[in-house]
């Protein structure tokens, strides 16, 4: 029990710490509302490509024909009303745990109950957004989904590039 509390604190804590008041939280609940959320915001038209980021979701760089785009916002529509309830829940389960760190003493057993309460809705989403995923992808060609197989290729190893880059400036600034 104490070793599943650590984990569902390990797992959620940056979440819950990452949540800022202001004008940053109502930025992503005009998000939410539209069905978009972390990690996958965008996926607007920019210059005649389909945009969007996050975890390689978007399908920039490859030319989608004006029926894909539709039948690509008709999924993303239906992913924002299908999760709305859960995104909403996720978000109330986010702010009790804000309150309960908010006392002058720590309660565990309520911060685990909240981290795991969390965690498991945030597992329901991920596995809305991976279900979004494989929807959108099976509308794509073959040849759109070499496109985006060699585009991630391409990421995979300017990201290496980068870490390697990293890794040699990381012994001189010690």
């Amino acid at each position: 029990m104490g070793l599943a509390g650590l984990s569902a604190l390990a797992l959620a804590a940056p979440v819950a710490l990452a949540q800022t008041a202001g004008g940053e939280q109502q930025g992503q609940t005009q998000r939410a509302e539209r069905g978009e959320h972390r990690g996958h915001r965008g996926g607007g038209k920019r210059d005649g490509e389909w945009g969007g980021r996050g975890g390689g979701f978007g399908f920039r760089g490859v030319e989608l024909t004006d029926a894909q785009k539709a039948s690509l916002k008709q999924l993303r529509e239906s992913f924002g009303e299908r999760t709305k309830s859960l995104r909403e829940q996720l978000r109330a389960k986010h702010q009790e745990l804000r309150q309960a760190e908010s006392g002058t003493t720590f309660n565990e057993q309520v911060a685990t109950q909240k981290l795991s309460e969390a965690a498991a809705l945030q597992a329901r989403l991920m596995a809305e957004e991976f279900k979004l995923r494989q929807d959108s992808l099976a509308l794509l060609t073959p040849e759109q989904k070499a496109q985006l197989e060699q585009r991630r290729q391409q990421f995979e190893q300017r990201r290496e590039q980068w870490k390697a880059q990293r890794q040699q400036q990381a012994p001189t600034q010690e």
